[in-house]
């Protein structure tokens, strides 16, 4: 094993400082994905099917034992107005953040911001009922 990839696995803080440059494949749609065209120097998930794999803790540190596959299952908008994926682990349930990629899929991201409003968390037929509930007059007129 060479010192750089000593330094990999048991320096803290690794990829903190410096740019992830592996291909990897994607456990998920097996793609084989290369960091370049990410817009930065941390690819951190595939740009096709969006999903990462679970092996930080804290950003950067490569210290969860995990492993898990994590699923893109929300998106938001950081205070600098920069969009981000919340992902979550199958196997123990961990939200994390990973700022959108460059050439991340915009279908994919489009349909997960538009989830809630295709598949709302109550039932639209009683939207009605719920107005009424809330104080409102419950008309949609």
């Amino acid at each position: 094993m060479n010192r750089e990839n000593k330094r990999k696995l048991y320096e803290k803080g690794y990829y903190r400082t410096h740019p992830c440059d592996e291909v990897f494949t994607c456990r998920v749609c097996a793609r084989t994905i290369v960091p370049q065209g990410a817009g930065s120097a941390h690819r951190n998930h595939c740009p096709n099917c969006l999903t990462s794999l679970h092996v930080d803790i804290t950003p950067c540190d490569r210290q969860a034992d995990c492993g898990g596959i994590m699923d893109a299952v929300a998106l938001w908008v950081r205070k600098n107005g920069e969009s981000a994926v919340i992902h979550r682990c199958r196997r123990c349930g961990a939200l994390s953040s990973n700022r959108v990629a460059a050439d991340d899929n915009p279908m994919k991201l489009m349909s997960i911001a538009l989830k809630p409003l295709c598949e709302p968390p109550f039932p639209i037929e009683r939207i009605e009922e719920l107005t009424r509930l809330m104080g409102g007059e419950g008309s949609l007129k």
